[in-house]
């Protein structure tokens, strides 16, 4: 077996982060009931820009569509869910649980060139599309040069 030297500093750094977790009430190894938790985790994702639109995705597998909810307000498009436990899980023997249960949110900061009242969301197969049409005035326009 080899022997693996600690740092000191990574160690306190670690011990640290845990006893903040604790202070506010947060143990990302096991809550009380035994089950790990995303607590205030954020799904993963990708923000695209064109011409019309800025497209939002987020990444949400093994939550379903009734648990998730979208708002705008004041130019901050939030997103809330929460993944929620399966019943089964407490009869089974688990040696492992990596997956995250709880509730999540994650807010942005939208521009105010976003034509509100068209925002869309869409939620298949785990994955939340949000769009956000742009006014007419935010896209701009080619004016021609004339040259004499």
């Amino acid at each position: 077996m080899a022997l693996i030297k600690k740092d000191p500093l990574v160690a306190e750094l670690s011990g640290g982060a845990g006893r903040l977790n604790r202070l506010f009430g947060h143990n990302d190894l096991l809550e009380a009931d035994g089950i790990s938790t995303a607590g205030d985790r954020a799904p993963a994702v990708d923000i695209l820009e064109t011409e019309r639109e800025i497209t939002i995705k987020a990444e949400l597998p093994g939550i379903e569509g009734k648990d998730v909810s979208v708002s705008l307000e004041n130019n901050v498009l939030t997103l809330k869910g929460e993944r929620r436990t399966e019943r089964e899980m407490y009869t089974e023997n688990y040696h492992r649980m990596e997956r995250a249960y709880g509730s999540f949110c994650r807010s942005f900061s939208i521009p105010a060139f976003i034509h509100e009242e068209s925002v869309t969301a869409e939620f298949r197969n785990g994955l939340l599309t949000i769009t956000l049409p742009k006014k007419d005035s935010a896209r701009g326009k080619t004016i021609e040069v004339n040259a004499a």
